[in-house]
């Protein structure tokens, strides 16, 4: 895929990246080189490759997901200014 000077002058605008006008033939260049690369990567057969997460076959360490209330209610609730019932108590804010 071949990318003009005026595309890639856009391109450079839409970005906030300033480009002086002899080096947009460059850098239209590179954007032409860079997409060659992306219609070669797309060209590989990945049919059956998993994903991968790192390159060292590695399993994340897991943990029982249980719900639990934590246990400790009295302590929170000291360090609360207002505690009324077991909850937070909060002023009212809406009328």
């Amino acid at each position: 895929m071949s990318i003009d000077t005026d595309t890639a002058a856009k391109v450079a605008k839409l970005a906030r990246i300033k480009v002086e006008p002899e080096q947009l033939p460059a850098l239209a260049q590179e954007f032409s080189n860079i997409l060659d690369f992306i219609e070669q990567l797309n060209e590989v057969d990945v049919d059956g490759v998993e994903p991968m997460v790192s390159v060292t076959p590695m399993r994340l360490k897991r943990r029982e997901d249980g719900v639990t209330d934590g246990g400790i209610q009295d302590r929170i609730l000291a360090n609360a200014p207002d505690a009324r019932e077991g909850f937070f108590a909060v002023p009212k804010v809406v009328e």
